[in-house]
Parts: C-alpha cells; structure tokens; sequence
C-alpha cells in the first residue's frame, strides 16, 4: 500500500510539473508572489475548520470524553498526515481513531465515531456541492463541466446512505472473515476488534441529537472553507462574489476527492482548477496559482499537525515503556 501510496504521488507531481511548465513558470510565480502575507489569512481560516471539525467530532463521542482541546490537536493531526504524507487519504483517521483510544476513549467507540465523523463530513460535502452545482447552472457556465459536477455530486450520494448501511453491514459474519483475511496479508493490526465497533456504532448513532449538532458544524465549515478562494482570488487582483467562491470551493474539493489515491491530490487538483477558472474566465496560470495558494494550509497547518502527533505517539510510548518498567519492579 505504501509502495503505491509513493507511486500515486510521484505520478501526481510529475503531472503538477507538467501543467505548470505548460502554463509558464514564470507567470504562475508571478501570480502565486501576489499572495504575500494573504497567505496567514488563508491559514487562520483553515484552522478555524480544523478546530470546528474537531468539535462536530467531539459531539459524537459520549461522555465521558476528552477537552476540546484534545479532539482539536487530535483533528489537526488527523488532517496534517492525509495532506502530507504519503498514505491514503484516510491514513490520518485510523492514527485519530488509535490515540483517542489511548486518551480513555473505547476503542469501539473511538473508531465509531471517527467512521461516523468521516461520512458526516462526506455526506455534507454533497450537499455542499449540490449547492456549488446549482450555482454553475445559475451562472450559465459551460454545460460539459455542469455535468461532469453533476456527476461528482451523484458519486458522493453513497455516503449519505452509509449512515444507515454501516451498522447493517458490520452485523454480517462475512465482515469478520473479510477484516481477518486482510489483516493477516498486510500485517497491519486492528484499531478495535469488529464486535466492540459494532457496539461502538450503536452507541455514537444512538445520539440523534448529537449527530445532527456533528452535521450542522460540518455544513458550516464547508462554507467557512469558501472564503479561502474569496480572500485569495482578491489576493490574484481578480475579486468574485461569495457565491462564485462557494461554487469553486465546492467543486474543487470534489475534484480533489476525485483524485483520493494520489497522496495530496497533486496535479489533480491543479488540473480541476484550471478547469473550473476557464469556467468563470479565469486564466490558468492564475488558477495553478490559485490551487497553490489552497496548499500553503496544508504546510502552515501540517507542520504543526506532525509535530504535534510526534510529541503523542512520544507520550504514549512514555507511558507504556513506564507501565512496562513499574510492572517488572512489583515482579521482582
């Protein structure tokens, strides 16, 4: 998995090089120097959705749970691996679900709610770009690309119904055989055995109240998500309206889910960029400039993600190193 996790991302860079090369270097810098310090705005805002997907996460977790702080730190580090390293791009949601375990949490219940935070996200982001859709159509953009966003929105409609198919699913015995085999050909352990997920899911779905407080968050953030294109197209001198930014946040984060096996969705999303700008008369060297500006988040925000994660894994292994030590003194 990791060697084609690599693989994926070598490819994706190669195609991020060619668009660029395509386009002109030299006039992608030029767009992308006009940024300055725009870029610690850009920044903020993307905390800001960290921190609040952190507590539409928290809201699914039952009592007794972790501070805020934590499923903050714990979001941060979640978001920081799928958009730098090279691992799937949901690698950052099995190591979230692991150290929420180690803060007190079940680890049924802390993988629950981490699969359940995920297709809340998921199912919002369709909504989301329903709305991004509608706004193509009213602005009479170009049919071809009307559709294929159509077409991206419709892909997602599988993950509203997970809500209701994933506790189904797990009650299956063929479920269990399925986790084994795989575990046993990629080594890889197991987060939380298959029966304390199951009663994981009934415990965080339980929540009625809870799950929709986790979906309201998660339908704001994506909306809070679109002043990062507001505030950079006025950075690139080229000022939209709100909807406009709504519309190509929206179908930019399709294109980016589109190209999920590419760590980063590197040339992919520069690509669906350059799209979605000719769309709205936007050049591309504007728009390769523009889905860079979209990537100084992820290093302003990553860099402390990982490191935060390090100083985690650190104190979980302090502590087990510690108990380990404690045990053999009672022994001797």
């Amino acid at each position: 998995m990791k060697k084609a996790a690599g693989i994926g991302l070598l490819l994706g860079l190669v195609l991020f090089v060619a668009l660029t090369l395509y386009e002109g270097v030299g006039d992608v810098a030029h767009a992308f120097s006009r940024i300055g310090f725009g870029a610690l705005l850009i920044a903020l805002i993307r905390f800001v959705q960290t921190f609040g997907a952190g507590f539409a996460w928290r809201f699914l977790t039952p009592k007794p749970r972790p501070a805020p702080w934590v499923f903050c730190g714990l979001r941060l580090v979640r978001e920081s691996i799928n958009n730098l390293l090279p691992v799937a791009a949901v690698g950052g949601d099995v190591f979230g679900a692991r150290l929420l375990k180690k803060r007190g949490v079940p680890g049924g219940v802390a993988a629950a709610s981490v699969v359940v935070d995920l297709l809340a996200q998921t199912a919002t982001q369709a909504v989301f770009t329903a709305a991004g859709v509608m706004l193509l159509l009213h602005a009479g953009v170009a049919p071809d690309l009307t559709g294929a966003a159509l077409f991206g929105a419709a892909i997602m409609i599988p993950a509203v119904a997970g809500f209701w198919l994933a506790p189904r699913l797990l009650s299956m015995s063929w479920i269990d055989r399925l986790a084994a085999k795989i575990e046993t050909q990629t080594g890889w352990p197991s987060v939380v055995g298959l029966p304390s997920l199951r009663a994981g899911f009934d415990t965080v779905l339980h929540n009625r109240a809870a799950l929709a407080r986790a979906l309201a968050v998660h339908m704001t953030i994506w909306f809070v998500g679109a002043l990062e294109i507001y505030f950079a197209l006025s950075f690139l001198g080229d000022s939209r309206s709100f909807a406009t930014a709504v519309a190509m946040e929206s179908l930019g984060h399709a294109v980016k889910a589109a190209g999920f096996l590419i760590p980063g969705a590197w040339g992919v999303q520069e690509g669906g960029f350059i799209a979605l700008c000719a769309a709205f008369g936007i050049g591309s060297a504007d728009a390769i400039a523009l889905s860079l500006i979209k990537r100084i988040p992820d290093l302003l925000c990553g860099a402390p993600g990982l490191l935060l994660w390090r100083r985690m894994e650190d104190e979980s292994l302090f502590a087990r190193v510690s108990g380990e030590s404690q045990e053999e003194v009672r022994g001797a």
